[in-house]
């Protein structure tokens, strides 16, 4: 079997992504891009349990997939979803003094993921999650 071609050409469609994480949220540099992106992430993922998380994951680009799952811990409490405003400021908590994502972050990473995946697919994977997830993914 051929290499798939997501693996082929991850490098490239990340990059593709990140591009559009700054354009749509006006940030200057890939580095805020990317601290932005992991936040959002890390947010989403600890309203999930495992189960749901990997249907997630299994919509995802490759890199983006392995930002998604890489440095979890299976122990932290989960929150259940709260207002997009609470939510927001859990995404600026990450390393707050290099973090300078904007009070539209969540909705950002959502728009830019949405530019680069097949959206009728995270759609019904969504609508297979808890409450309040598709919310989270509205840009």
């Amino acid at each position: 079997m051929p290499m798939p071609m997501e693996y082929r050409q991850a490098s490239e469609d990340f990059d593709r992504f990140i591009l559009d994480v700054c354009e749509l949220a006006g940030l200057q540099t890939t580095n805020q891009a990317y601290t932005m992106v992991q936040a959002v992430l890390q947010t989403f993922r600890r309203r999930l349990d495992i189960e749901d998380a990997i249907l997630f994951a299994d919509v995802l680009p490759p890199v983006v997939r392995a930002i998604f799952v890489a440095e979890w811990d299976l122990e932290e409490p989960r929150p259940p979803f709260s207002g997009r405003i609470a939510m927001t400021r859990e995404v600026q908590a990450l390393r707050p003094d290099h973090n300078i994502s904007p009070d539209s972050a969540i909705a950002d990473v959502a728009g830019a993921l949405r530019r680069n995946i097949d959206e009728a697919k995270l759609d019904r994977v969504l609508a297979r999650l808890p409450a309040g997830a598709a919310d989270f993914w509205r840009a």
